[in-house]
């Protein structure tokens, strides 16, 4: 070991002048152990001055001189030489050194000091002895501070990223056999234990957040790595142990499967689950993040067949052995590594990490070889079972532990490996390049090394095969919204480095092999023909399969597709609520759902993987046909069917060439089962979904626009069928869209108008006006249509509905008919004194007025219904001007004689009104009087002055309203200021 040191010239930049700074590095046995630099640089990473003294030394090491250790150039001085050397040293650096050198000489004079007690004197530039440890130099205090830093950002501002980078960091180190591997992920787990939100989260009940839930698991899965070190000492695992065991034992140490166990377990539990498969929570022991590498410290590397396996690619069994059934080969005499296929992956894991990646291959190829002999008994086990198994239609076999989602990742550690030994490495190619846009990986076929006969296999063959069959895996949902969000992650992770694999013959013919064995496969497989009702969906990973399968076996790949189409969990019915959507039932009652919180996200890839065929079986009427029969089985949302419809419709109907029928039809199809599954439940989209429906069976044609009107009770209400479907139908961008001759025209026509009559029959208020529009043309519909609104008028009509019509009625040229409308309307009103700004008003006017206009016995007819109605005097007194003013019957009706006379407000009918105008004054007055304040007075003597002028209609009308004052003066004279007033305006 050495001390090396020099001063490294950083040049003049145009900001900054040129620096020169003094660098020391001490070396053990070619490890840097210690450094200091004059730039007074605080990373985890040495500085650029350290890396450049170090590299000039590699490089140029004739060009640095080598001395002798400073205690032999010292052992040749004489005494006069030593005092030179002491004075000179102190001189040229008295400020710093003279405070020492003076305490240490002190301390030489005095005979006790502990200087004394010891024989000789440290030397820096001779190495270390063979004794001590000696591990490259790692800045403790910067790792601290830095973790500390990135965890108090919470994952903002790329802090997660440095973390990662961390984590990265130390996996380079393991890889390159660096101590310091694990006593940085020490430090680094000391400070993510000593994070103060895990407490807060742990008080509030609440989960960690996702971004930092990741890194957690990344800091358990690198401690499994740490104590999967095949070549590390016993004491060093105990003491990773003892650190381990303390951490998980923290009551803040977060749980393996997501938050603080508040994921309802209890509910969860405590259900009647069908499957039975999850014991009461409380008897579960607790799981940490840790846990996995505590059980991993138990695991070890002496195993005779495993050092086998790990150290020879000829390791096989000899030819006379291979009859009969063997534990550690299969028949070709391959070895088999028979472990916990997370355990066994996790030692695979550990060999890449550690830097042993041709051992870690060959334990992947013995765990494969493992996993096939597997599948091949799994599929005569269910050749026995088969017929019981599909008469019962579900099965209780399933894997309890699901390899995707996993916290150890066995799927992807296996598949990276496999891929890692087949990559094209590019010159100087870096990783990924700081843009983020990191170019797709190439992979060429490497071909296994095996000691069997049969060779010919490849690595990048294997990883394909190992990833469709871990995915493929049939696996219980776990529960906890954390543990099911990772297994659609983990599967998203998986799929997207599939798609970086190009399929070239040898790797279709895997996929095709492997697909087979998965659709046989019985409940093994996710996708045999039977699963366990609460099995994860296999969805995402059938749209992968789907798509790679396509262009090279169609049959196969929809039959695969369709197969995947199935959601169990929603297939049977639930207890309560409401059946189409079954995840929002999170009540205690005992129920069958179980609560998976990704519902949502499954339904939605369900609903992406039925797009995706519908778009590939275009113009194929059988496909469509199976694809549509799978849809509507499968699928129980309605919004999730529209989306569909929509999809296929946008497809089937595109800019620049022509309609296709067949998928247009599908489209129909997809929208009619929507509209009877929302006919009765409400849904905000509804009329959006009525309006689109229309347009699409407009493109398909008129035989489905008959159709749709014809069979318009099961699909709309009436209100919808009148003012959209009808309406939309019989408009005339719809006759121009279809371009149809004079039969066709009438055909719509007639049905619109037979749904319009039905429609008004169900449901008068909302449907009579659309009715009556719809039937115009017809005269017998449009009679039919008004005797409808006559026979519902007196029942189920509203004033405002029957004034409307009323309206309608008298624009269409029927006056009388409008009459007696408006009568009937009338008989439904009330308008109290004070209600002089009520909606119906002018309504109320508008029927005096036309009465008027049609004559004298109309008017007499609807003027007592107005004196029952309206108790509003200023409404009375306008239409007793109004009257006043004309004379009646200037309508001309046809075959009636008006005598032109204007009417007296003595005579009946004008005479009734006047009176009850009167009174009507009188009562208001007196109404307003009983609460009136004095900010009200000016605006109540103008209404007595309204009121005058009514009175003096009257023939005594100038002595009623005298009596009235001199009444008022009498009953209110408390009120003075008021009575003062009154008096000045009116004696």
């Amino acid at each position: 070991g050495f001390h090396l040191s020099g001063t490294v010239t950083e040049p003049a930049t145009a900001t900054e002048p040129e620096m020169t700074y003094k660098v020391a590095i001490s070396f053990d046995r070619c490890k840097i152990t210690s450094v200091t630099c004059g730039c007074g640089n605080k990373d985890i990473f040495y500085c650029a001055h350290v890396v450049a003294l170090s590299l000039y030394r590699i490089r140029k090491p004739d060009q640095v001189k080598l001395r002798l250790p400073i205690s032999e150039t010292l052992f040749q001085m004489n005494r006069d030489q030593l005092q030179k050397f002491v004075q000179y040293l102190i001189t040229a650096h008295h400020t710093e050194v003279l405070p020492t050198a003076q305490k240490l000489a002190d301390e030489i004079l005095s005979s006790n000091s502990e200087i004394n007690q010891v024989h000789g004197a440290p030397d820096p530039t001779a190495g270390a002895s063979i004794d001590d440890e000696n591990c490259w130099h790692l800045d403790e205090e910067q790792v601290r501070e830095q973790v500390k830093l990135f965890l108090s950002q919470g994952g903002y501002y790329g802090s997660g990223k440095q973390l990662n980078s961390m984590f990265a960091k130390v996996r380079e180190m393991l890889r390159m056999r660096d101590s310091n591997g694990a006593r940085m992920l020490t430090l680094i787990t000391e400070q993510f234990m000593a994070d103060p939100r895990l407490s807060l989260w742990r008080q509030q009940g609440t989960g960690i957040t996702e971004k930092c839930r990741q890194l957690w698991d990344e800091l358990g899965a690198l401690w499994v790595c740490v104590v999967l070190n095949p070549h590390c000492k016993l004491e060093e695992k105990s003491c990773w142990l003892r650190q381990l065991r303390k951490w998980g034992e923290m009551d803040v140490c977060p749980l393996e499967d997501g938050n603080y166990g508040n994921e309802l377990p209890n509910i969860t539990n405590a259900l009647t689950q069908s499957s039975g498969h999850s014991q009461d929570s409380l008897a579960r022991p607790r799981r940490t993040v840790f846990t996995r590498a505590i059980e991993g410290c138990d695991l070890h590397w002496q195993d005779s067949h495993l050092q086998r396996i790990i150290s020879s690619d000829f390791y096989v069994s000899p030819s006379y052995q291979r009859e009969g059934e063997s534990l550690l080969f299969n028949s070709q005499g391959q070895p088999l590594w028979l472990e916990h296929v997370p355990t066994a992956c996790a030692r695979v894991d550990a060999l890449r990490s550690h830097g042993y990646p041709r051992e870690a291959l060959r334990l992947t190829v013995a765990i494969i070889n493992t996993l096939r002999l597997q599948q091949q008994r799994q599929l005569e086990i269910y050749k026995h079972q088969k017929k019981e198994l599909l008469q019962r239609g579900a099965t209780t076999i399933t894997n309890l532990e699901g390899w995707v989602g996993h916290p150890l990742n066995p799927i992807g550690c296996l598949f990276l490996t496999l891929t890692e030994a087949c990559r094209l490495e590019e010159e100087n190619c870096l990783e990924i390049s700081d843009a983020g846009d990191s170019k797709p990986p190439v992979y060429q076929h490497v071909p296994v090394v095996t000691g069997s006969q049969d060779g010919g296999e490849s690595y990048l063959s294997l990883a394909l095969e190992v990833a469709l069959m871990g995915m493929g895996q049939q696996r219980v949902m776990p529960e906890g919204l954390y543990a099911q969000d990772k297994v659609c992650r983990n599967e998203e992770q998986i799929i997207a480095r599939l798609q970086d694999l190009e399929l070239d013959p040898v790797l279709v013919q895997t996929l095709r092999k492997q697909c087979i064995l998965l659709l046989e496969g019985g409940p093994f497989s996710g996708l045999g023909e039977v699963i366990h009702r609460e099995s994860v969906p296999m969805h995402t990973f059938a749209k992968y399969l789907f798509s790679a399968l396509l262009p090279h076996d169609a049959d196969l790949a929809y039959k695969l597709a369709l197969r995947a189409m199935r959601l169990p969990v929603l297939e049977t019915t639930a207890p309560s609520g409401d059946v189409t959507h079954p995840h929002h039932l999170v009540s205690v009652v005992p129920s069958r759902y179980p609560r998976w919180f990704t519902l949502g996200h499954l339904e939605s890839q369900q609903c992406e993987l039925a797009s995706t065929m519908l778009t590939a079986a275009k113009g194929d009427m059988l496909r469509l046909r199976t694809v549509l029969e799978a849809i509507q089985k499968n699928i129980h949302s309605s919004s999730l069917i529209f989306k569909l419809a929509q999809d296929a419709f946008k497809i089937a109907t595109p800019a620049d060439s022509n309609s296709d029928t067949t998928l247009l039809n599908v489209a129909l199809e997809l929208g009619l089962q929507v509209m009877r599954m929302t006919l009765s439940t409400l849904n905000w989209r509804r009329r959006e979904m009525v309006r689109w429906l229309v347009t699409c069976a407009t493109e398909v044609g008129v035989r489905a626009l008959v159709s749709i009107l014809q069979s318009w009770y099961s699909l709309f209400t009436p209100t919808e069928a009148t003012s959209i479907v009808a309406a939309t139908v019989m408009s005339h961008n719809t006759i121009l869209r279809l371009s149809l001759d004079y039969p066709q025209r009438e055909e719509l026509a007639s049905c619109a108008r037979t749904l319009a009559l039905q429609c008004a029959m169900k449901d008068p208020q909302n449907c009579a006006l659309s009715a009556l529009t719809l039937c115009e043309k017809d005269h017998i519909a449009f009679e039919t249509a008004y005797q409808i609104v006559i026979d519902a008028a007196s029942t189920g009509m509203t004033y405002t509905q029957l004034f409307t019509i009323a309206r309608y009625m008298e624009h269409r040229g029927y006056p009388l008919r409008a009459f007696k409308l408006a009568s009937l309307a009338m008989t439904h009103l009330n308008l109290a004194y004070n209600q002089d700004t009520h909606p119906a008003i002018n309504d109320v006017l508008w029927a005096c007025a036309l009465s008027h206009s049609l004559g004298k016995n109309e008017l007499a007819a609807i003027i007592p219904l107005v004196v029952k109605s309206v108790h509003c005097a200023t409404v009375l007194s306008d239409i007793l001007r109004r009257c006043t003013m004309t004379a009646p019957g200037l309508a001309g009706i046809p075959g009636r004689r008006n005598s032109g006379k204007l009417m007296s407000t003595d005579k009946a009918p004008l005479r009734q009104l006047l009176d009850a105008t009167i009174s009507a004054y009188i009562n208001t007055t007196h109404s307003r009087l009983t609460h009136i304040s004095p900010r009200h007075y000016g605006e109540f003597i103008e209404f007595l002055s309204k009121a005058r002028e009514t009175f003096l209609l009257a023939q005594d009308g100038h002595i009623q309203f005298a009596q009235f004052i001199d009444n008022l003066k009498q009953i209110y004279k408390g009120k003075k200021k008021l009575m003062l007033l009154v008096r000045e305006r009116f004696g």
